[in-house]
């Protein structure tokens, strides 16, 4: 990849400690801290009993970014679990961000589980709340959340830095991952008054997780450039870009039908230009022209202050994820 500067922060002001940097190898972690733009991508585990699909798709990413998000039964669905598809990723020579929900397991279980995955050689990890299962396979399952993101971040800060768990029991050895977060950046609104209001809860919730001990956060879809730009001012003003890397979040429209629901997301805006652009369009050119404009979004973002890279979520298509970025002019890695 051509390097771009980016805005990323470096081993101080990311927080890497001594313990925290002595657990598996991390390309993406050194990516930051040497403040070049970064690359990650997605991997939903398969629906099955074995780890070639995640292998396949490792292959074929492989070389063109930093490092993968394991998602964790993403949409509250049954998959391999996300510390199963993390090993098949190292195996497949690819560095896994092993992603854990609030969802299903008390703090007993989430402890023992980010345990068992820097023992096992998992660099990164993004702790996120959790969709809700009523909205996936097993709607009648009883959700757990017994912590939420924020405060899970300050328990595998504490594992980590500390060496202790919840209950102030000792680690020997204490874990070592680097920490991520995600976050909405504002959405839409009525009135500028509303705007503001937006922008700056959004700037809080992203500052809480920061204090909380986020080295990382990966953003929800950018489609409106400007918004978010204008969202990155504001970050900058707080200085929250110097304490943690924020990638922003992109990916390719591939249908009418993907379009309207990324439309129904919280935090995710649909310029007016960007829906007359996709519409009418066959599917074959729809979904060329849905990754051409998603390579053009991520050469603007390189180009804003403050953003220290991009993730780009296309589950189901990552073998068009090599040709977004060379169309993006970063190629080369």
């Amino acid at each position: 990849m051509a390097d771009k500067a980016g805005s990323g922060p470096d081993r101080a002001e990311a927080g890497l400690n001594p313990r925290q940097t002595e657990g598996a190898p991390s390309s993406f972690r050194q990516r930051l801290a040497a403040r070049q733009f970064a690359i990650t991508a997605e991997i939903g585990p398969p629906r099955g009993a074995a780890t070639a699909p995640i292998a396949d798709k490792a292959a074929t990413l492989r070389g063109w970014v930093d490092a993968v998000n394991i998602t964790d039964n993403q949409g509250a669905t049954v998959r391999l679990s996300s510390l199963g598809g993390s090993i098949a990723a190292l195996q497949a020579g690819i560095e896994p961000i092993m992603q854990v929900t609030c969802r299903d397991r008390n703090r007993i279980a989430l402890q023992s589980e980010l345990l068992s995955a820097s023992a096992l050689g998992v660099p990164n990890i993004l702790i996120m709340t959790g969709d809700h299962p009523r909205n996936g396979d097993h709607p009648d399952a009883t959700a757990v959340f017994d912590l939420d993101s924020t405060r899970l971040l300050s328990v595998a800060t504490a594992m980590r830095d500390e060496g202790t768990l919840m209950s102030g029991a000792q680690l020997n050895p204490p874990p070592s991952w680097l920490l991520g977060a995600v976050e909405n950046p504002p959405g839409r609104a009525a009135s500028a008054a509303e705007a503001e209001a937006a922008a700056e809860k959004a700037t809080g919730r992203l500052a809480g997780k920061i204090n909380a001990g986020a080295q990382f956060v990966q953003t929800q879809f950018v489609f409106d450039v400007g918004a978010f730009a204008a969202w990155m001012q504001r970050v900058r003003d707080q200085g929250l870009h110097e304490r943690c890397a924020i990638l922003a979040g992109v990916g390719p429209v591939r249908s009418e039908r993907a379009l309207a629901h990324l439309a129904t997301i919280p935090g995710v805006v649909i310029p007016d230009h960007v829906t007359e652009r996709l519409a009418g369009l066959s599917p074959d050119r729809l979904r060329a022209e849905g990754e051409k404009l998603c390579s053009e979004i991520i050469a603007q973002l390189a180009d804003v202050p403050g953003v220290a890279g991009v993730h780009v979520m296309a589950i189901g298509a990552e073998s068009a994820i090599p040709g977004i970025i060379e169309q993006a002019g970063l190629s080369g890695r």
